[in-house]
């Protein structure tokens, strides 16, 4: 049987674009999205992925996807952008339903700097989304600690331990 990525491609084009609506499109209704910080935070579902994509197409800049993998209804998308002046790179392991659309995604980012920058732009947005505002308030706080000590390691600590 020879499987169609043609949700895969309006997927790639709809990310490229910031374009959640048509990235919904390509989902299918009851899908679900792993975020890259925890596996204990999933969201669920058309409405729930279009908030996270909002979100997130809003915080990262310059999407660009460089390579794409797939064996039957298994996708592994790679993509560059940038949050900010922080360089991105992430990792998408899409599967495919037997509609075609996309029915789960698990989402890898890196580097550390990146995922964390990202939590500390996306957090507060999603948890006033969510109705707590208590908890935007104090997302940056915890999550601007993290970016701190991420970038620390990044630029200060690694490079003394780099192979040489």
């Amino acid at each position: 049987m020879d499987q169609s990525y043609d949700a895969v491609a309006a997927w790639r084009a709809a990310g490229e674009a910031r374009d959640a609506a048509a990235a919904v499109a390509a989902l299918s209704p009851d899908v679900t999205v792993v975020s890259p910080i925890t596996e204990q935070f999933t969201f669920r579902g058309h409405r729930q992925v279009r908030t996270l994509l909002d979100v997130a197409l809003a915080a990262i800049d310059d999407i660009t996807y460089t390579d794409q993998v797939a064996e039957g209804r298994t996708v592994a998308l790679f993509y560059e952008a940038r949050v900010g002046a922080t360089r991105l790179y992430e990792a998408q392991r899409l599967r495919l339903g037997g509609d075609g659309l996309i029915c789960d995604i698990t989402l890898y980012v890196r580097p550390l700097p990146a995922l964390t920058l990202l939590m500390t732009r996306l957090g507060p947005d999603l948890a006033r989304r969510n109705g707590q505002p208590g908890l935007a308030r104090l997302i940056p706080l915890a999550s601007g600690a993290m970016h701190s000590m991420a970038v620390t390691g990044e630029q200060k600590i690694m490079p003394r331990v780099a192979p040489r």
